[in-house]
């Protein structure tokens, strides 16, 4: 009996289904987060099509992770961060990361573009999350973040004369 061997899904693939999905779970540990934020964006670029939303997409995907790994978890390392990442087949990406911790009050982090706030060495991840991307909320108390980028224009119209 011939076995075969499982092959990443061509583009032709993807362009057949509605939406693909990749779920992980990643140990608290920041030294995960490069390597795994690479492999993700290589993943969302085939989905997306070459564009220039990937560094906005990378940058707050660090931060949540970051924010997941660091507050949430306090890198514990008998705690995990879940990682949902789906990209439907107009180039739409959203993503999800959800920690073990207890969750905070987004409205209590301060805006760090205030006067006051403005030479604290912290305190931005959620602001740069909320500008880079089209959609962000948090959910179960603070400890998921949902994090959406619409679909890019290049890729839209090139559906639309195709």
């Amino acid at each position: 009996m011939a076995h075969k061997q499982a092959r990443p899904p061509s583009q032709q693939t993807l362009r057949s289904v509605s939406f693909v999905e990749l779920r992980q779970s990643l140990p608290s540990e920041i030294a995960v987060i490069s390597p795994f934020v690479d492999q993700l964006i290589r993943f969302i670029a085939k989905c997306r099509d070459q564009e220039d939303s990937g560094p906005e997409i990378d940058i707050a995907l660090r931060e949540a992770l970051a924010n997941a790994i660091v507050h949430g978890n306090q890198e514990d390392p008998h705690k995990r961060v879940y990682v949902r990442c789906r990209c439907t087949r107009d180039g739409e990406v959203s993503i999800t990361v959800q920690d073990e911790g207890q969750g905070f009050d987004s409205n209590a982090v301060p805006d760090p573009t205030t006067p006051e706030n403005r030479l604290v060495q912290h305190g931005r991840g959620i602001y740069l999350m909320k500008t880079l991307m089209d959609e962000i909320r948090f959910e179960q108390g603070g400890s998921v973040v949902y994090m959406r980028k619409k679909p890019n224009a290049g890729a839209a119209a090139e559906r639309k004369a195709g």
